[in-house]
């Protein structure tokens, strides 16, 4: 049987999505509780799979990646032997930071994120476009970014 949230689980897991660096204690002390269950519950949510990992979120101008691109990639064969390489080919590309299978006129939708013009240019003509099954593909320049988070407003839940 499927691990059912509550009511503390989805308190716990908002409180995490904002800063998981924080301390078993703390986190306990924002719920009313003491720091075992917490640390049981923490465990039990990293067990069955609602929390996948534990990361640090960059600035990445500040690290020199200053370009974000989102790029519609529509393939010439819709087999899947054609959608599995070019996944496999994608997931060896470090520029690549997101890859989502669509619906719409493109099968799939690829955030890069390089350090400027220049690199998305080489990233295009020295990778990208040496994929054998690629049809259409269409690049979208980031001007600015309006709103940008990891974290889902569980009171939706």
């Amino acid at each position: 049987m499927a691990y059912s949230l509550d009511k503390i689980d989805l308190q716990l897991l908002e409180i995490l999505q904002k800063d998981s660096n924080q301390t078993t204690k703390r986190i306990a002390e924002q719920l009313g509780m003491t720091t075992s269950p917490v640390f049981e519950r923490i465990k039990k949510l990293e067990k069955e799979g609602y929390i996948k990992k534990y990361v640090a979120v960059l600035d990445n101008k500040k690290i020199g990646l200053k370009l974000t691109v989102f790029i519609g990639i529509a393939l010439q064969g819709h087999t899947r032997s054609y959608l599995e390489k070019f996944v496999k080919e994608i997931n060896n590309f470090p520029e690549i930071v997101e890859c989502h299978r669509v619906s719409g006129n493109f099968d799939y939708l690829l955030k890069l994120v390089v350090e400027d013009i220049e690199a998305y240019e080489t990233f295009i003509i020295s990778k990208l476009t040496l994929l054998p099954y690629l049809g259409n593909v269409q690049s979208l320049i980031t001007l600015s970014t309006g709103k940008e988070t990891n974290e889902i407003d569980l009171s939706r839940i």
